[in-house]
Parts: structure tokens; sequence; C-alpha cells
């Protein structure tokens, strides 16, 4: 765990001692896990989730696992021998419910599983001591650095990679993040190790997610290679965005026209269509927010709800934020259960 002393192991490059209780971006120290169950979801596998996360997505979906230990219904099963979780995963795989879904490898998800490498890179070796038949996935927001991106392609046999925007802007609004870092990490992904990814996924906001911003994400991503498989998300209301309107059908079909017009293969899933509204608070701090975000609408109106909920960082960069350690993103408390 000596990664973890001098922690650079995403690109906010924190450089805290961990060990001894420091906190960066993500706000996590030792590597807790947060839940652990056979998931049906592709990839069929037995998933681990990890506590911690650093970004802090308006959206998240596992808000009380991305966000411990500061959100107040954060949940956790605690830490867990390497070699106990290799063998665990390996005997769950081999059950009746695991063959009845079909799962092939243990899922490393969160939260955002990069934040803790070292812990992953250990419970993988035990498992590949115990077992040659399964799998392992690994769940990314692709804020990584390269070393650990690096790391992560040579203990993945698959990665699932969220693909959150194109333009900064947005990618800031909606994340609190840069999206440098994301689109390096696609560009050494992509063209090298494409037998690698299981999907990039998309997950498509509206009044977010336009039309111009959809076709950038998507010529990015053909660009580097037209085979790349993509499935856009709908979007479901969540977190500090519970009010906001699920994506709507005509959003998920127009974006799979796109892909397809830049040559890329793409479907979509969830369900959409999920009434919501945009508050009237959020729309007045929107036009005041235009200035900080190159006139992107679209970002103007993410930071608006992240705003209205007490963010006074824009535009947003939760690297350099004085409420760093006291963030009200992560304190929310999602009235929706969704």
């Amino acid at each position: 765990m000596k990664d973890l002393r001098n922690c650079k192991l995403c690109a906010w490059e924190c450089g805290v001692d961990r060990l001894e209780g420091e906190r960066g971006v993500c706000r996590v120290t030792e590597p807790i896990i947060a839940a652990k169950q056979l998931h049906p979801a592709p990839p069929a596998s037995y998933t681990v989730f990890m506590v911690g996360c650093n970004y802090r997505c308006l959206n998240c979906q596992n808000w009380n696992i991305a966000h411990y230990p500061d959100n107040p219904e954060g949940r956790v099963v605690g830490y867990q021998d390497p070699k106990e979780l290799a063998v665990e995963a390996v005997n769950m795989i081999e059950t009746n419910q695991g063959r009845m879904i079909g799962a092939d490898r243990i899922f490393f998800s969160g939260g955002e599983p990069t934040v803790h490498l070292p812990y992953i890179e250990k419970v993988v070796e035990h498992y590949r001591d115990t077992t040659d038949l399964w799998k392992v996935n690994f769940d990314t927001n692709g804020f990584a650095t390269r070393k650990s991106m690096r790391r992560i392609v040579k203990l993945a046999d698959s990665i699932t990679f969220d693909f959150k925007a194109y333009s900064d802007p947005l990618h800031r609004a909606i994340t609190g993040a840069p999206v440098e870092p994301v689109l390096r990490n696609l560009e050494f992904l992509v063209p090298k190790h494409l037998d690698k990814i299981w999907e990039v996924r998309i997950l498509l906001i509206p009044k977010a997610h336009d039309t111009e911003e959809i076709r950038a994400m998507c010529e990015f991503l053909a660009d580097l290679d037209e085979s790349v498989p993509v499935c856009f998300l709908a979007f479901r209301p969540n977190f500090v965005l519970e009010r906001h309107p699920g994506s709507p059908k005509r959003l998920m079909e127009r974006a799979v026209e796109v892909a397809r017009e830049c040559g890329l293969y793409a479907t979509w899933s969830g369900m959409p269509g999920i009434n919501g509204s945009v508050p009237p608070e959020v729309e007045e701090c929107a036009d005041e927010l235009l200035k900080h975000y190159d006139g992107h609408e679209g970002a103007a109106l993410m930071s608006g709800y992240a705003m209205v909920t007490g963010c006074r960082n824009h535009p947003r960069d939760c690297s350099t934020c004085e409420d760093m350690a006291r963030c009200p993103i992560k304190r929310y408390v999602a009235v929706r259960r969704t």
C-alpha cells in the first residue's frame, strides 16, 4: 500500500498520505468495500463496490457509496483481506446462482475503484492464483494518471469506461473535474487496447447533452477507432439532479443516429421518459453562471444545480475548492430513492 503514502493514483495527484489519515479530493483513506453481490448487468459478475470517488457528479446513482465518509447516508462493509475476497469471489461465481446469471468475472466498481488500485491489484493477484477460468472487469470514469491506466490495463480482462462529456465546461459542471485526463486515457485505450474495452458508456442528461455535444463525443471516439463499442444510457432523476427530467426516448434514438452517422455502432439502454422539471432557482443561477462556462448553456444549467446545493467554486474544480473537505455536494441527501 506504499502508493497511499503519497497518493497520485488519479489525475488530481493530491500527494496526501492516506495511511496517516490525510484526505485528498476523493476523501478516502484505507481501502473499504461498500457492497458485494452477484450482479447480472453486463458483464455478469461478482461485483465489488469500493467506497469513494475522485468525482463529485451531480447525477451520481451510487451517491451513498461514492461520497463516503462525508455523506450522512454512506454505507460500508469495511476492509477485507485481499486473499479472502479473491477466494470469496471465485466461490460465488461458481455457485448455482452465479452460473444461472452467467457470471464469469470479478467486477470492481464504486465509487471509482482507481483510488483503491493497489488493493485491487493485490486481490487480483490472489484471484489469479486461485483460478484460471474467470476474468476481471474494471469500471472507471477514466480520471486516472497515465501510470495508473497502464496498471488497470495490465490487471483487467475487460474495462467499462464512463465517458461523461467531451467539452471541458460541461464535464466540469457535471463532475467537478477537467476532461483532459479522460480524453488522454481514451486516446491510449481505444487504439492500443480495444480488445479490453467492454463498452464506452455515455449517460445522456437532457438539457445538458445536446446533439452538438453528442456528435463531438462520437466523432472523438470514431477518430480513435470506429469499432469501439458505445452504449448510451438514459438518465434517470437522481441525487442533486433528482428533480431534473429524465432522458426522453427521442434523445436516446437521436444519439444512436448521430453515432452511426459518425461510423460507430451504438446502442442505448435504460428507462426513458421519467417526468421532471428544472426548478426556477436553478434556472436563475444558470443565467448568472453562463459567463463562467464560456456561454455553454448546458454546463451553466448543470452548475446551477450545484450552486443551489451550496457549491461556490465556478467553474467547478474540486481540487482548488476551499470547501473540498466540507463539500455540500458530497453531503447532499437525495429525497427520491431511484
